[in-house]
């Protein structure tokens, strides 16, 4: 993987972990650790959720093409598909539109299936062909064909699609936002029907589901957000990055504001990424889950099996 960002000139670079803030989105948790100076003095800081803060400062320094194999920490993960540590394959492209780095994901992911040896991606009962051309489907066509909803005409109406999600037997709590319910729907109806026998790619999220991605020019109702998806499993989310300051700096406060009503916490803003983001020039960029990569391409029933060193959380095994 290396070698494929080399031979299209990415600099690879090494996004430090321990952060000022770890990430501003109300459903991702950090662990948290304090900086003590040699005074004694202390300073909160964080273990990053994503280096996506620091590639982006690198953006707005002057750099054009990045990739960074970035070791990142979530808190309130475990699961077949979710770890407290894991590696994140991160890389973006300045003055590149969003479908170019789509064309890099699927590309990227057919030469790891190479490289293993694949014949084709396998979890659990769904298997995929990464070297498939792939299905590249919207988020309102997805609710439209998988979950019998009409998500456009719901958009921002938390009953109207609480109506909609309940006719279609998807169960919605008294007090689920417009958000959560999304996300039920987005989880139980459309997920699992992603990325079966060949690679698939959603696209065009509400903005309200894209909280650091640019409104589409087309409809500014929609972002231009993508992930990839292969045997019902989400391996990579992208962007078409957002680079207005004071709009990212609305959104990361609607989602401190969030967190803090559900789980009695937030992060601070991270004052020198908001500034950056007034030189950083228009790019796109891209995330995918490197264990969840390999596998899929082993076969493997679970991200724990392809990592060296699980973390020990008590857990039983």
């Amino acid at each position: 993987m290396r070698r494929w960002f080399a031979a299209r000139d990415f600099v690879e670079v090494e996004p430090a972990a321990l952060q000022v803030s770890p990430g501003n989105e109300a459903h991702l948790h950090a662990f948290a650790t304090e900086l003590i100076g040699p005074g004694g003095d202390r300073q909160p800081r964080y273990l990053h959720t994503s280096p996506e803060f620091a590639c982006k400062k690198l953006l707005a320094a002057g750099e054009e093409k990045i990739v960074a194999f970035a070791r990142v920490f979530r808190n309130r993960e475990r699961g077949a598909l979710h770890a407290p540590e894991f590696t994140m394959l991160e890389w973006y492209r300045a003055g590149a539109p969003w479908e170019a780095v789509i064309d890099d994901t699927l590309a990227l992911i057919a030469e790891a299936g190479r490289a293993a040896g694949s014949t084709g991606f396998v979890w659990k009962d769904r298997a995929a062909d990464p070297f498939a051309a792939a299905e590249r489907v919207s988020v309102v066509e997805a609710f439209d064909r998988f979950a019998g909803i009409d998500l456009a005409a719901t958009l921002g109406d938390r009953d109207g699609l609480a109506v909609a999600a309940t006719s279609q037997g998807v169960r919605i709590a008294t007090d689920d936002s417009w958000s959560d319910i999304f996300s039920r729907v987005l989880v139980e109806r459309v997920e699992p029907r992603l990325g079966l026998g060949q690679p698939s790619v959603l696209h065009s999220y509400p903005v309200s589901e894209a909280a650091l991605a640019r409104p589409q020019p087309s409809d500014p109702r929609f972002a231009e957000r993508f992930e990839v998806y292969l045997c019902g499993v989400e391996l990579a989310n992208g962007f078409g990055e957002l680079t207005d300051a004071a709009e990212q700096e609305r959104r990361f406060g609607f989602e401190m504001d969030v967190k803090s009503r559900v789980y009695s916490e937030r992060y601070p803003i991270d004052a020198d990424f908001i500034a950056a983001l007034s030189a950083m020039p228009p790019a796109s960029g891209v995330a995918l889950g490197l264990d969840r990569l390999a596998m899929l391409a082993t076969g493997a029933p679970g991200i724990e099996f392809v990592q060296w060193n699980p973390v020990d959380t008590g857990a039983d095994r």
